[in-house]
């Protein structure tokens, strides 16, 4: 099946797609700093480069969106009908890397927290305050 658009308009409208500074990854940050957590953003030398690194806790967290990160049995993570041999690859690949950086991870000791961008809300968010806050040294 044929795009919808042509190839400059879907270039254009996939390059607005962030990797960093998310609306859910805001809505994570905002909520742990008004708990009292401090954090560094994106760190560069932790494999995977985690959206917030809480060294005091040793914990690192991931804000996935489900589509990007097949979130098992989400209604957002839908893979598309046309080009799918794509798309299966792409995502794919990018649940085997999540997979991969999360033992990396574990193996250097660190705690791995994954927020995944349908489940944002108050009560899940205490729960990862909570989880965080287990780690406490």
């Amino acid at each position: 099946m044929a795009d919808v658009v042509d190839a400059a308009t879907r270039s254009r409208m996939m390059s607005g797609i962030r990797g960093k500074n998310t609306r859910p990854e805001m809505l994570v940050r905002k909520f742990l700093h008004a708990h009292g957590f401090r954090f560094r953003l994106h760190r560069k030398d932790l494999p995977g480069v985690p959206d917030i690194v809480l060294p005091k806790y040793k914990t690192v967290v991931f804000v996935h969106g489900c589509f990007w990160h097949q979130h098992g049995n989400c209604r957002f993570a839908a893979r598309p009908k046309s080009n799918a041999d794509f798309w299966s690859a792409k995502l794919g690949a990018n649940a085997a890397r999540d997979a991969r950086v999360k033992t990396e991870l574990e193996q250097l000791g660190w705690h791995v927290v994954t927020v995944w961008e349908c489940s944002l809300s108050q009560v899940e968010l205490t729960r990862v305050a909570s989880r965080i806050l287990k780690r406490e040294r």
